[in-house]
């Protein structure tokens, strides 16, 4: 499936859509995204509506904190079985967990505890699967097609992302956490369905199936280590995002800035979504650019700028356009981010680079989650941001200074297995 690399620098971005496989992939992605953005807003606000502390939603965090290590094991779970099979039985169980808690709040048996507990659950299930959807991406489209497929995925996660706060604002306020659950659970089961379809193969490498764990987890764990990118662009990740994390805080900011309920949750979180469709549509050109390490410090020292601002913004229209600014530059240096993975590993070992990179993303976002939500309960929600944004820019300016081969790595210059050496 391997194409010259300078058809992939003028390659209509649009192609992927003509690869039946992908159609599916993409369907799947956008359903699951409905499905978990949606259980995630909905739990947030009822239990901030329950409880009304903002420690709670930061504690919240340190149940995704404790099931991170399941990501790791997910990324040898994608090298090792069927990667089609994999996607099916996460997201199953992840429609049965929902089923449940819809069923609770609908006959008002719902508690705090509960949402724990289920956030707990679907997390390990997510991680366990976390390595199999970008692992089948050069499975169901040719390699100089990656970049393209990885920008697409990732407009479908933020086209999503725009609606869902939307329709959670209006069933929230309308019908309560009931039927807000039970919308999820319907797209879970819609996510379940599509992955079965794709006729490309799921089975892994016959070598990577017969390697044992141990030898699998050492195997990934020192390609990782000894490539000349993805440390450094994980470790600016982590840095940046347990100073900054916003998303999942929306009720909090919403009320301590604005002095809003869900419809402030709602158009903050609507806003960072169109902000990131915006970001998601700008890589589509910028992917013709080789220099995506540099594209990735700009624009996250751009994020730590408009972090500050934020924190300063009483003004709940400015804040939403901040929030889109936000969005826009992180959805930049993520789609880059995962763009360099996909381009620079082998695909025996994409799995495990893939789930790496999930570790540190999600690591990163939920001791965020934990940090900003304590921060915010004891120096304010502003405050809170401000101090992020001024430690985001020394993030990048460490990672400018010690680590010179992200902002000049070129795609166009250097081969891929000169990077992975």
């Amino acid at each position: 499936m391997d194409e010259p690399r300078e058809k992939g620098v003028s390659a209509n971005p649009l192609k992927v859509l003509e690869h039946q496989d992908f159609l599916y992939l993409w369907a799947s992605t956008g359903f699951m995204t409905i499905a978990n953005a949606l259980r995630i807003l909905v739990s947030l606000q009822w239990l901030y509506d329950s409880t009304g502390s903002a420690t709670q939603l930061g504690l919240l965090g340190v149940v995704q904190l404790l099931q991170l290590p399941m990501a790791l094991y997910g990324g040898m779970l994608a090298d090792r079985v069927n990667r089609k099979m994999l996607m099916v039985s996460c997201q199953l169980a992840a429609a049965v967990m929902l089923l449940g808690i819809t069923i609770l709040a609908f006959t008002e048996a719902l508690r705090p505890w509960h949402i724990f507990v289920v956030t707990g659950l679907s997390g390990i299930v997510a991680m366990l699967g976390v390595g199999a959807r970008p692992a089948m991406l050069p499975r169901v489209v040719p390699r100089y097609l990656l970049p393209h497929a990885v920008t697409v995925q990732v407009a479908t996660r933020q086209i999503a992302m725009v609606a869902v706060p939307l329709i959670f604002w209006q069933l929230f306020d309308r019908f309560g956490a009931p039927v807000g659950f039970s919308v999820a659970a319907a797209c879970a089961m819609l996510s379940t369905i599509t992955p079965a379809l794709i006729r490309a193969s799921g089975r892994p490498d016959e070598i990577s199936a017969q390697t044992k764990v141990s030898e699998a987890f050492k195997e990934g764990f020192w390609f990782i280590m000894r490539h000349r990118l993805l440390p450094g662009l994980y470790l600016l990740d982590i840095g940046v995002v347990i100073v900054s994390f916003y998303r999942e805080l929306f009720p909090v900011f919403a009320d301590q800035l604005y002095g809003l309920g869900a419809e402030g949750t709602g158009l903050l979180s609507s806003a960072d979504a169109v902000g990131g469709i915006i970001g998601t549509f700008l890589v589509f050109s910028l992917n013709r650019v080789g220099r995506k390490g540099l594209i990735v410090l700009v624009s996250t020292l751009v994020y730590a700028v408009f972090l500050i601002l934020f924190g300063f913004n009483t003004n709940f229209s400015v804040g939403l356009g901040i929030i889109a600014v936000l969005g826009l530059t992180d959805a930049i240096s993520m789609t880059m981010r995962q763009s360099v993975v996909q381009l620079t590993t082998p695909d025996r070992l994409l799995g495990r680079a893939s789930s790496a990179h999930s570790f540190a993303a999600m690591g990163a976002n939920h001791i965020g989650h934990i940090e900003v939500g304590v921060m915010a309960g004891l120096i304010g929600a502003g405050a809170t941001m401000v101090l992020g944004g001024g430690a985001s820019i020394l993030v990048v300016g460490a990672i400018w200074l010690f680590l010179p081969r992200i902002r000049s790595y070129d795609q166009n210059s250097l081969d891929t297995q000169e990077v992975r050496d």
